[in-house]
């Protein structure tokens, strides 16, 4: 059975990235990471996809005119190696409309935020814990030209404590993230995901089947 081609983008240390690399290299994964791109030559996830035997490549911004012709670029290289999802694990800019055009509805992020709140900041985890809210959180969701305003694949709660930093609750949102973007890609790549307008499906039933019988398998 083939395996759904994705490709990653990236902009630091590359959390998100390496526990996606983990999953991948799991038996029962449904999609394979085939290229990772960065925008920052000296990120530190590109270590991390060469040590999983993944091409990583850098398109940095000073090397383009445009950011246009930047993300252009990055196209080119995720058609290269024909990939089917975009996943941004990490990655500090906007999409533009080249990567929107070359991939629609073929383009998911992770938020540290229970979206619409806290959207379209780097900040987001320290602006909740200003706001007050008791629990915050992680979204997955598919990137569309309105910035953190895609419909939703998946959203994970996580409790605001009293004694909370803005650090504290970022590195428990981040544990959250680890969890829930490797669990949305497999969805996504098992077939499992289907999007009406804003809101998305996810075949239940299906995915219980197919988790007893790979159990079985086993």
């Amino acid at each position: 059975m083939s395996k759904l081609r994705v490709g990653a983008l990236v902009s630091g240390r590359g959390s998100n990235l390496q526990a996606l690399l983990e999953r991948s290299a799991e038996p029962d994964a449904r999609f394979a990471i085939v290229l990772v791109a960065s925008n920052h030559a000296d990120a530190f996830a590109l270590q991390r996809a060469r040590s999983f035997g993944v091409p990583a490549a850098v398109v940095e911004r000073k090397e383009y005119p445009t950011r246009a012709q930047q993300q252009q670029a990055m196209v080119e290289l995720l058609r290269q190696q024909e990939v089917d999802l975009v996943v941004l694990a990490g990655f500090d800019r906007v999409v533009g409309t080249e990567l929107l055009v070359a991939f629609p509805g073929r383009i998911v992020n992770i938020h540290p935020s229970l979206l619409p709140a806290f959207s379209g900041g780097l900040h987001a985890q320290a602006e909740a814990l200003a706001y007050g809210v008791k629990v915050s959180g992680c979204t997955v969701h598919f990137v569309t030209e309105t910035v953190d305003g895609g419909p939703i694949v998946l959203q994970t709660a996580v409790p605001v404590l009293e004694n909370d930093t803005a650090a504290s609750l970022a590195e428990r949102i981040l544990a959250a993230e680890h969890q829930t973007l490797p669990r949305a890609v497999d969805l996504i790549a098992r077939g499992l995901v289907r999007v009406e307008g804003r809101r998305v499906f996810i075949d239940a039933a299906c995915e219980s089947k197919e988790m007893n019988s790979e159990v079985e398998q086993r």
